[in-house]
């Protein structure tokens, strides 16, 4: 289990051997930080995962696979800090490894978060989908107003059949006031008033029977329109209440988190903020101790061998260079002194051949003028004529 801490750390542990336990023990403990931050940081991944695609098979993966990623960037930051003894450049040269840290810890600590006000978030996220909800209905009754318009046309039309309905009964009232002489002219019996009256009576009886043979039709045919219009006003709400039912995602949690009250949200953060940071400043607040002495010299040995196998590489490409060069200047030079060579024995053997060529020709016409003491001036005369003596 050290040893495996000790890897966690990232530190050599031939070396932490031959140190003092003081050392063990210090970086047992960064190692164990470096250790539970992964763990911490595959169990929000987990989580955050399940939150959104509810599969516990496919959270554990994935938690697995974060806390691994966690886990290696904490481990290579612990084991790149190299303690010299001076806090300040120490600080300096690991603040952006901080600032990588915190991001991490932002990161981490925010599944977790969820989690630990889960019945807040709950509360807050049934509020939030009756609001949605009381919207939503709202918005459907807008966009199916056309309800509220035929209701007020079959008012209309039982307000116009209601009309004819007192009308008639006005009549009916004359006619039997003018009857039984109560009205009227004040005679009883059925004279011509009373027969001009039950005409009126008659005609409008008629009118209204129609008028409500064509109201319940009409009435008829709205009232499927409004049964149609209400299925769908139903099936619209019904649809939008499943989908507010499943408001309870992810980022739905998150904006529901940031409703909360933010100090104890702050202090969670915080608190995952001091765990992420830990193996860091745990180092950077470590003394200088005999492992960081050590594993400065083995470095600096291993970077001298490794100089002196670089140099060693160089002169020997150096000196192959200048051996391919030395022979490259050696074949140059002799084969320019073979062209030299060839053009000397060409020039030798072509005065050779003018000089066996004018001592041919010199015997040639030297037996010409033995010959005929005229062929001399013949030869003369033409080499006067050209300009010069041809061979």
């Amino acid at each position: 289990m050290r040893k495996f801490f000790w890897w966690c750390a990232g530190a050599d542990d031939t070396i932490l051997e031959k140190c003092s336990k003081s050392e063990h023990v210090k970086y047992a403990g960064i190692g164990a930080t470096v250790f539970f931050t992964g763990l911490l940081a595959g169990i929000s991944g987990a989580y955050a995962l399940y939150t959104v695609f509810d599969t516990v098979g496919l959270a554990i993966l994935f938690g697995l696979l974060w806390g691994a990623v966690i886990f290696n960037l904490d481990r290579f930051i612990v084991s790149t800090l190299r303690k010299e003894g001076k806090f300040w450049k120490e600080l300096l040269q690991v603040t952006p490894r901080i600032l990588l840290a915190l991001v991490l810890a932002v990161v981490i600590s925010k599944p977790l978060e969820l989690k630990i006000f889960d019945k807040e978030i709950q509360a807050i996220l049934k509020e939030k989908q009756a609001e949605l909800a009381i919207q939503h209905k709202a918005l459907v009754g807008k966009q199916f107003a056309e309800v509220d318009s035929v209701k007020s046309e079959i008012a209309a039309i039982r307000q116009e059949v209601e009309a004819k309905v007192q009308e008639r009964n006005k009549l009916y009232e004359l006619v039997a006031a003018e009857a039984d002489g109560t009205g009227g002219t004040g005679k009883v019996g059925k004279g011509p008033i009373y027969e001009e009256k039950k005409r009126q009576y008659d005609k409008v009886d008629e009118e209204l029977k129609l008028l409500q043979a064509s109201a319940a039709d009409r009435i008829l045919v709205k009232e499927k329109r409004i049964a149609d219009l209400m299925a769908k006003y139903d099936d619209t709400v019904a649809e939008g209440q499943e989908s507010f039912s499943n408001y309870d995602g992810l980022m739905a949690r998150i904006n529901a988190l940031d409703e909360l009250p933010w100090l104890p949200v702050f202090f969670i953060t915080l608190l995952f903020i001091c765990l992420e940071t830990a193996p860091i400043f745990t180092k950077l607040i470590s003394n200088k101790g005999p492992y960081d002495d050590i594993l400065k010299g083995v470095e600096h040995e291993r970077t001298t061998q490794e100089m002196q196998r670089v140099t060693e590489r160089q002169k020997q490409y150096d000196t192959r260079h200048a051996v391919a060069e030395a022979k490259f200047f050696a074949r140059t030079e002799y084969e320019v002194e073979a062209k030299r060579e060839e053009e000397r024995i060409k020039s030798d053997a072509h005065l050779e051949v003018v000089r066996e060529s004018a001592a041919v020709w010199k015997e040639r016409k030297l037996n010409d003028i033995n010959r005929s003491p005229n062929t001399a001036a013949e030869i003369l005369n033409d080499g006067e004529e050209n300009g010069y003596y041809k061979w």
